[in-house]
C-alpha cells in the first residue's frame, strides 16, 4: 500500500486503517493475534477510543511491540479541561505508551459543544496541554454532523476530522471534503460500511469511499478474514460497474432509518442490548432468516419488549434514530406473546 501524509501531520499512513470498535466483542488474546496480523499485512493507522469499552486496553497489549510502525488514534467526550486531563492518562495508561499520535474530541454534536470545548477552560485546553507536555501530537475532532466539522475547520484548531461517509452517508462530499483539502487537515471516515449495513458489498463500499478525497477509512474488523476483505479494495481500487450497481442497490434497499451498531445508545438501563435488537431484526427482515432470528430471539432473558421508554438511548444516538419506535417494531416482528395474540 502506498503512504501519504495525514492532512498537515507528519503521520505517514496507509489508506486503510483498524477501527477500534468490535475488538470488544473477542478475548484479549484474539485481538493480539488480530492486531498483529493486521500490522503485519501493513496496516499502520488505529483508532479506538475512551468510549469502547476494552478496546483501549487490547490495542495496548500489541502497541509497545510496533509502536514505531504505527499511528495511534483514540478519543474522549469530555467537554472540561479537567474531565479530557484525566481522560489522555488514562488512555496512556490503556495504550501502554508516553505518547498518543492523534487525540481527538469525540462525537461533537452541537455548536454549543463546540464552544464548550474551545472555552478557557474547555477539552481543548486539556488537550493543548498535554501536547505541550509531549502526551500527544496532534488535535482531532470526530463528529456524525458534517456542519459542526465544517464550523470546527473554520475555526482552524483541528489537525483531523473524523466523520462517518458512505454510499448512504454523502453529505461530506458536498463541502467537508473540499474545505479539509482547502485547509490541509485530513480526513478519517468511520462508519464506511453503515456500521456492517453494508457488509454484503465491503469491498465496493471502501472502494467507493477511496475514490474520493479522504486520507484513511477506518472500518471495524474482528477477524483475519475481514482484515483481508478490506485490503483486497485497497490493494485494487477500481470500482466495477457491477460492484458500483450492487452497492446502490443495497443503499436503496436500506434507506437511512437503520443502526450502524455504534453502541453509543449503551448501556441501556434495563439491560436491553439495543444494537443486538436491530441486528436480529435484519436477520429477520433483510437476510432471509426469519426462523433463525426469532428462534434466537425468544431465547433472551430481556428483549426489545423490556424497553421502559426513559429515552435515554435516543438521546446519546448521533443518528437521533427513534430507537423506541424501532424497538417496538423489533418485538412485533418477533415477540412470541405478540403472535400468539394475533393468533
Amino acid at each position: 500500500m502506498l503512504t501519504a501524509k495525514l492532512g498537515r501531520t507528519e503521520l505517514e499512513i496507509n489508506p486503510l486503517g483498524f477501527g477500534g470498535i468490535p475488538i470488544q466483542r473477542i478475548s484479549f488474546e484474539a485481538a493480539t493475534e488480530l492486531l498483529e496480523y493486521a500490522i503485519n499485512k501493513g496496516i499502520n493507522f488505529i483508532d479506538t477510543a475512551r468510549l469502547y469499552g476494552d478496546s483501549e486496553a487490547k490495542i495496548g497489549q500489541v502497541i509497545p511491540k510496533y509502536r514505531d510502525q504505527v499511528v495511534i488514534a483514540t478519543k474522549a467526550m469530555s467537554r472540561d479541561k479537567a474531565g479530557m486531563a484525566a481522560e489522555i492518562e488514562e488512555s496512556l495508561k490503556n495504550l501502554k505508551v508516553n505518547c498518543i499520535d492523534i487525540y481527538q474530541c469525540h462525537n461533537v454534536r452541537s455548536i454549543e459543544q463546540l464552544d464548550q470545548i474551545l472555552s478557557d477552560d474547555g477539552a481543548y485546553a486539556a488537550l493543548l496541554e498535554a501536547k505541550a507536555q509531549g502526551k500527544i501530537k496532534f488535535i482531532g475532532i470526530t463528529s456524525h454532523k458534517t456542519p459542526i466539522l465544517i464550523e470546527a475547520i473554520r475555526r482552524d484548531k483541528f489537525d483531523t476530522v473524523q466523520v462517518p461517509f458512505n454510499i448512504i452517508e454523502q453529505e461530506p462530499a458536498k463541502e467537508l471534503f473540499h474545505l479539509c483539502k482547502e485547509k490541509n487537515i485530513g480526513v478519517i471516515i468511520m462508519k464506511p460500511l453503515a456500521g456492517g449495513a453494508l457488509k454484503d458489498n465491503a469491498p465496493a463500499s471502501l472502494k467507493y469511499i477511496l475514490n474520493h478525497p479522504v486520507s484513511v477509512v477506518i472500518p471495524g474488523m474482528e477477524s483475519k478474514s475481514q482484515v483481508d476483505e478490506n485490503l483486497s479494495a485497497v490493494l485494487n481500487p477500481t470500482l466495477t460497474d457491477e460492484e458500483a450497481r450492487a452497492l446502490q442497490a443495497e443503499a436503496e434497499s436500506l434507506g437511512n432509518r437503520f443502526c450502524r451498531k455504534c453502541d453509543y445508545c449503551a448501556p441501556c438501563p434495563n439491560g436491553v442490548d439495543i444494537s443486538f435488537m436491530f441486528i436480529l431484526d435484519a436477520y429477520y427482515t433483510r437476510y432471509n432468516m426469519p426462523e433463525w432470528a426469532t428462534n434466537r430471539y425468544r431465547s433472551l432473558k430481556i428483549d426489545a419488549s423490556n424497553c421502559v421508554e426513559c429515552g435515554q438511548c435516543e438521546a446519546k444516538c448521533p443518528y437521533e434514530l427513534p430507537i423506541i419506535e424501532m424497538l417496538k417494531e423489533v418485538h412485533k416482528h418477533m415477540g412470541k406473546e405478540v403472535h400468539e395474540h394475533i393468533k
